[in-house]
C-alpha cells in the first residue's frame, strides 16, 4: 500500500512544483535517473506505464525506493483503467496519473485514498473530475490543448481548479514563466528533462544539476 497519505503527497506536488516523468525497462537505469532527479532536489517522481511487464519494473523500483529514498514519492502514470490502478495501488503507488478521464478509476483510487491525477482537455471534464475528488488535473499534451492560453482561460471561471500541464513542458525559464504565470500549479517533464543524450551517456550528474536549476527557476516564478 501507498507509504504516503493523499494529502502528503498533494503537499508534495505543490512544495516542489516538478514532476519528472520516465520510463525504462533497464531497472538499473531507471534506479539512476530517479537518484539523481532526488539529488537534484525533486521529491515526486512518475514512472510511467509503457512497456510490457511495465508494473514488475516499477514493484523493483518501488522497493529501492522504500529503502534507499523514502523521502521521494514515487507513483505511476499512463494508467487507463480502473484494473492497472488496482494493480500499481497494490504494487506501493502513492499516486496515480491518467492521459484520460475515467470515472471508474476515481472511484478505485478514492477508495483506498490514494492521490488521482486525470487527463482532461475541456473545463467539462475538469469539473467532472473534480466532482469525482481530483485535487490536481493534468492536462495533456499541454501545448497541443492550448497551450498556458488554455490554462489562463480556464482560471478565469475556476480559479480553485490545480492544474499540471504536461507536453510541452522544457527546463527553460521562458517556457517555465509562460506556463506559471498562466496559472500552473505543477508541471510534469518527461524528454525535455531527462534527455536522451543524459541517459545513453549515463551523464547522471548532469542530470542532478539539470533538475535542481529546474527547480530553482521555478521557485523563483513563485517567489
Amino acid at each position: 500500500m501507498a507509504r504516503f497519505t493523499r494529502f502528503e503527497v498533494i503537499q508534495k506536488f505543490y512544495e516542489t512544483a516538478l514532476v519528472p516523468i520516465y520510463y525504462n525497462n533497464d531497472l538499473e537505469l531507471c534506479k539512476n535517473v530517479i537518484l539523481a532527479c532526488f539529488n537534484g532536489g525533486a521529491k515526486v517522481f512518475e514512472f510511467t506505464n509503457r512497456g510490457d511487464f511495465a508494473h514488475e519494473i516499477y514493484s523493483d523500483l518501488q522497493k529501492y525506493v522504500n529503502e534507499n529514498i523514502p523521502e521521494l514519492v514515487l507513483g505511476v502514470g499512463s494508467v487507463f483503467d480502473a484494473g492497472t490502478a488496482s494493480l500499481y495501488m497494490q504494487l506501493g503507488a502513492n499516486f496515480i496519473v491518467s492521459p484520460v478521464l475515467n470515472k471508474e478509476m476515481a472511484y478505485t483510487c478514492n477508495r483506498r485514498k490514494v492521490l488521482w491525477t486525470p487527463g482532461c482537455g475541456t473545463l467539462s471534464e475538469i469539473s467532472e473530475a473534480e466532482s469525482l475528488g481530483a485535487e490536481i488535473v493534468k492536462i495533456f499534451p499541454g501545448t497541443s490543448v492550448g497551450g498556458p492560453g488554455f490554462i489562463k482561460a480556464i482560471k478565469g471561471p475556476s480559479p480553485w481548479t490545480s492544474i499540471m500541464p504536461t507536453g510541452g513542458v522544457t527546463p527553460e525559464k521562458e517556457n517555465l514563466e509562460k506556463w506559471f504565470s498562466a496559472g500552473a500549479k505543477v508541471v510534469g517533464m518527461g524528454s525535455k528533462l531527462i534527455t536522451n543524450n543524459i541517459v545513453e551517456d549515463k551523464n547522471f550528474g548532469l542530470l542532478t544539476e539539470k533538475v535542481r536549476k529546474t527547480l530553482n527557476i521555478i521557485k523563483e516564478l513563485k517567489d
